[in-house]
């Protein structure tokens, strides 16, 4: 029988001096440039893919931007990039690449820090373009809404507020996707009541790494629905999500009260999210005149009506041991409130800051060993080290945290604690040392029992990632088997 060439798949991308014709050839799974041609990266003239409604582009701009991220200490180059024009799109392209055996990630707005939705060689999905926001719907006493996993965290507060509901958790960043943070955990302060973003969610809509659009829940499919919350994108890609929304303020009182002791400041979180006075508690750490880590600031927030009453501040405040002078606080608009740090953002984006390397440090923290662990980890910080970034402790409560892959010590009130630094990105050297202060801290924090909060850069290998899942494993690691089964999506976590 005479030889059949293997057919080769082609790509048009527009590069500076024209465009450029790049070619898959099946058999070796390698693409390379075949020469010049014309067209656009339309779905509709790209020989051997799938028509699309969005666009497949090629271009070095795309390229450059796909093999970056926050973090901007990893750089993977994909091939392409799919701009979908619909969830059709992305069922067409993760069929292609699993017949082709290609590397698959979906990437919502580039927040990672580790390249953790990067691919070398294969697909970045860019769900921006899915970002769609229904309306409210209510059954029983239940209210939700169904968002595009490229929607915006800012985008769904807007849209829901105007009704007067809100999801019960943001984290603290507003523009982050809702796929991007529902693939992590989704923490913030309002989690000692609520639990993580995760926990808050009634349906998924899917894209599994074999191609298939799958309506997931806690009761229909519910092994998908459970390895895909907090799953790292390692079974399927979300590209829709229905979450639970509760009834919101029309404006908050908000708190900043310093401390002097690590100890007294981490037992005054602790009695306030288990007495549950405020909605929102978190806390932060800065540095003194001596560049120590030793000034604490406790951040709470009490809702007003139609959620609760007028906030008293002789209530609110009584048996906290905070230093009464140099209290801070403030009545805002609700939303005011959630975007708060936006100006900040814009004053480190204005500045050049914003560019910067992040190797952040994400830990989870047992409650009795949080002392310990912070203290250790603070006193080989410097001010250097962090750069403009931030250093956040605060508590939840473990009973509201039912996601099984959100791994989280056993204890009843853990801690997240987390070291947001940002250094140049061209000191390589530094970036290195901070990586490996970050890996020393997260042992340190592992024999204590905490776990990673996988936002940050901890170098990680394939067996740390079994530990970190621990009793989880198992049932991940069936769920990649029969969802991902050639293991195309998201390898730029290095789990499997």
């Amino acid at each position: 029988m005479p030889h059949t060439p293997p057919r080769r798949t082609v790509l048009r991308g527009l590069t500076a001096g024209g465009a450029t014709v790049i070619g898959f050839d099946p058999a070796s799974r390698s693409w390379a440039a075949t020469g010049s041609g014309s067209g656009s990266a339309s779905g509709s003239d790209l020989a051997g893919i799938p028509a699309l409604d969005g666009t497949l582009v090629t271009d070095e701009a795309s390229l450059a931007a796909a093999s970056d991220d926050f973090g901007h200490i990893v750089h993977r180059r994909p091939v392409a990039v799919l701009r979908p024009g619909s969830v059709r799109d992305v069922v067409a392209m993760v069929r292609f690449c699993n017949t082709h055996r290609l590397p698959v990630a979906p990437r919502g707005q580039g927040h990672a820090t580790n390249g953790q939705a990067q691919v070398q060689g294969g697909l970045v999905i860019e769900t921006a373009t899915l970002a769609d926001i229904g309306p409210l719907r209510q059954e029983g006493t239940t209210v939700t809404v169904t968002v595009g996993a490229g929607a915006r965290w800012s985008e769904v507060a807007k849209a829901t507020i105007a009704h007067g509901h809100a999801p019960p958790v943001f984290t603290d960043y507003l523009e982050l996707s809702v796929g991007g943070t529902l693939s992590v955990g989704g923490l913030g302060g309002q989690t000692h009541r609520h639990g993580a973003q995760v926990d808050n969610v009634t349906e998924l809509q899917v894209v599994t790494g074999a191609g298939e659009f799958v309506r997931c829940s806690a009761t229909r499919h519910p092994d998908l629905f459970h390895a895909v919350l907090a799953g790292l994108g390692q079974c399927a890609i979300i590209v829709a999500a229905t979450l639970r929304l509760v009834p919101a303020p029309q404006s908050v009182r908000h708190y900043l009260l310093p401390y002097d002791d690590l100890e007294t400041f981490l037992e005054d979180q602790r009695t306030l999210v288990q007495d549950g006075r405020f909605d929102y508690v978190e806390g932060q750490v800065t540095a003194d005149a001596d560049g120590a880590f030793r000034v604490y600031t406790l951040e709470a927030v009490a809702y007003g009506p139609p959620v609760g009453p007028t906030p008293d501040d002789t209530t609110l405040l009584r048996g906290l041991r905070h230093n009464p002078s140099g209290v801070q606080q403030s009545d805002r608009p609700y939303y005011d409130f959630l975007d708060r740090i936006a100006p900040a953002v814009a004053a480190l984006k204005e500045a050049g800051l914003w560019s910067h390397a992040h190797p952040w440090l994400n830990l989870l923290l047992p409650g009795g060993s949080t002392p310990t662990v912070t203290r250790e980890v603070l006193a080989a910080l410097t001010p250097d080290d962090l750069g403009p970034g931030v250093v956040l402790v605060y508590p939840f409560l473990r009973e509201h945290l039912t996601t099984p892959l959100l791994r989280t010590p056993r204890d009843a009130v853990p801690y997240l604690f987390a070291a947001l630094r940002a250094t140049p990105p061209d000191d390589t050297a530094n970036v290195d040392r901070l990586l490996a202060a970050n890996r020393a801290a997260y042992e340190a924090a592992a024999a204590a029992g905490g776990t990673h909060y996988p936002v940050g850069s901890i170098p990680f290998s394939h067996a740390d990632w079994r530990d970190h899942f621990g009793s989880a494993w198992r049932g991940l690691e069936l769920a990649k088997r029969r969802y991902d089964p050639r293991g195309i999506l998201v390898p730029g976590q290095g789990i499997f």
